[in-house]
């Protein structure tokens, strides 16, 4: 099968939607049991499936709760983090010999960071699991000029995401 079918099947098979971000998604668990949070009420636990194509990066967000990231196919996809120490990469994938990959990553709770998949005319099939549960109120997207401003030494990768 050929990328853009896959695509197009994922789409269809998993009821995707475009996400206000980048990529497609769709919420597969929300969990009945809630808790109280610094800003308001959310669910405990929250999970969607995403899919990135080389075209259509995630950019840069920051949500208020962790965010566990699991690969599922596709190809490897690169997580970049802007913290205090710049910017990371969170290499999400295949692991093997000729990479840093991992199928499971961790991005914690109030943290800049978007992604991008690394491989040309491909795409990034992975679940997101946020404790506790995204709520859109808790997300927030950045202009380029907010990111320069605080990590001028990675306006490349800034330029791209936002």
């Amino acid at each position: 099968m050929e990328v853009e079918q896959r695509i197009a099947f994922l789409v269809e098979k998993l009821q995707l939607t475009p996400h206000p971000e980048g990529g497609f998604y769709s919420e597969t668990y929300r969990s009945e049991i809630s808790i109280e949070t610094d800003p308001g009420n959310r669910n405990l636990t929250t999970a969607i499936y995403f899919l990135l194509t080389s075209d259509n990066v995630s950019k840069f967000h920051r949500i208020k709760s962790d965010e566990l990231w699991f690969f599922h196919e596709g190809s490897n996809l690169t997580v970049h983090v802007l913290r205090e120490h710049g910017h990371q990469k969170l290499s999400l994938g295949y692991p093997s010999p000729n990479n840093e990959s991992a199928p499971q990553h961790l991005v914690k709770a109030n943290t800049i960071f978007g992604s991008s998949v690394d491989e040309p005319n491909s795409y990034a099939l992975v679940s997101c699991v946020v404790s506790p549960g995204f709520d859109f109120a808790d997300f927030e997207l950045f202009a380029v000029d907010d990111l320069i401003q605080q990590f001028p030494e990675a306006i490349e990768i800034i330029s791209k995401l936002t």
